[in-house]
C-alpha cells in the first residue's frame, strides 16, 4: 500500500472536499467569497502551526528559488483559485462548477510534461480519460437551471474556468518543489496557505471594483453555530484536504493525482443516499465509470 500513498492520499481529500463543499455552500449564503477564503485560510494556518509545533517542528531543505515557487503555487490554486471556486459557486451552483473543474486534471498533467518533463503511461491516460468522462457524466445529470440568466451564467463559466487553470497551475508548481526538496508534507501546506491567504487578503484590502466578493459580514453578527459550522469545514476542508493534497503531489505524478482529486463528485452519491435521496442510473453508470477508470491509475 505504501506504494499508492499518493494515490490513496489523493481520493481521501477526494472525500474530504466532497464532505466539507456541501457545508462551504451553506455558508457561501451568508459570507461573500473573499471573506469566506481568508476566515477559512486563518483557521487552517493555526491548526498546521499546532501539529507542526507538537511534531517538533524540523524544517526540510528548500532552496530559495524553491520556497518562492512553493508560495507561487499557493497564490495560484488557494488564494485565487479557491476565491474563483466560491464565486463560481455562486453564480453556477456546485453541478456546473465542479463540471469545469474536470478541466484541471487534464491541463495538470500537460503542464507537468512541459515543465517538469514528467510523462504518464498509455494506461495511466487511458484511467484519467475514463475516471474524468465518469465525473463529468455524474455531475452533468440536471445541470439545466432555467433561474440563472445568461450573464450570470457566463461569468460563472469564466471563474469556474479560473479556477480550473489556478488549481492546475498551482499543483504542478507545488509538485515540482516537493521533488527538488525534502520537505514534508505538512511544511508544504503551510507554505502554500500561508501564501494564498496573503493574496486573499491582498485582493480585500485594495481598492479594486468588487463589490460582491468584498461584502463584509461582520464577526459580530457570527452566531456560535456559524463559527462552529465553518470551523469544522476548515477542519476537513482545508487542514486536512490541503494536507492530503500536498502528499499526493509529493508520491504521484501530478496528472494522476490531480485526476483523483477531481474524484469528489463521487463520493457525494453516498451521501445523498444516505440522506434518503434516489440516484440515478445515469450516476450509478458515470461512478462504474470512474471506478474503471481509477483502476488504470493505480496499475501506472
Amino acid at each position: 500500500m505504501h506504494n499508492f500513498i499518493g494515490e490513496i492520499s489523493a481520493l481521501s481529500a477526494a472525500f474530504l472536499w466532497a464532505l466539507s463543499s456541501m457545508i462551504y455552500r451553506l455558508l457561501g449564503r451568508t459570507i461573500a467569497p473573499l471573506q469566506l477564503n481568508i476566515l477559512k485560510g486563518l483557521i487552517a494556518i493555526a491548526m498546521l502551526l499546532v501539529t507542526l509545533m507538537f511534531q517538533g517542528w524540523q524544517w526540510g531543505v528548500v532552496s530559495f528559488n524553491g520556497l518562492l515557487v512553493l508560495a507561487f503555487s499557493g497564490i495560484l490554486g488557494i488564494g485565487l483559485g479557491d476565491t474563483a471556486f466560491f464565486t463560481a459557486l455562486n453564480h453556477l451552483g456546485p453541478r456546473r462548477t465542479l463540471l469545469l473543474e474536470t478541466l484541471a486534471p487534464p491541463m495538470g498533467a500537460f503542464l507537468a510534461f512541459i515543465l517538469i518533463g514528467e510523462r504518464l503511461s498509455y494506461f495511466a491516460w487511458c484511467g484519467i480519460l475514463l475516471t474524468i468522462l465518469g465525473v463529468a457524466w455524474v455531475i452533468s445529470e440536471g445541470t439545466l437551471d432555467t433561474e440563472k440568466d445568461k450573464s450570470s451564467l457566463l461569468l460563472g463559466f469564466f471563474w469556474g474556468l479560473g479556477a480550473a487553470i489556478a488549481q492546475a497551475s498551482g499543483a504542478v508548481l507545488s509538485r515540482m518543489v516537493l521533488l527538488d526538496s525534502n520537505l514534508s508534507s505538512l511544511e508544504s501546506s503551510l507554505i502554500r496557505l500561508t501564501a494564498g491567504f496573503a493574496i486573499t487578503l491582498l485582493l480585500w484590502l485594495l481598492p479594486l471594483p468588487l463589490p460582491k466578493l468584498k461584502s463584509v459580514t461582520k464577526l459580530e453578527s457570527f452566531s456560535l453555530r456559524l463559527w462552529g459550522t465553518l470551523a469544522i469545514a476548515t477542519f476537513f476542508g482545508t487542514y486536512l484536504g490541503i494536507w492530503l493534497q500536498q502528499t499526493s503531489l509529493k508520491f504521484a505524478p501530478a496528472g494522476i493525482a490531480q485526476t483523483l482529486l477531481a474524484t469528489s463528485p463521487l463520493f457525494i452519491i453516498p451521501m445523498v443516499v444516505m440522506r434518503g435521496e434516489k440516484v440515478s442510473w445515469r450516476s450509478l453508470g458515470g461512478v462504474l465509470l470512474s471506478i474503471m477508470g481509477i483502476s488504470l491509475l493505480f496499475l501506472r
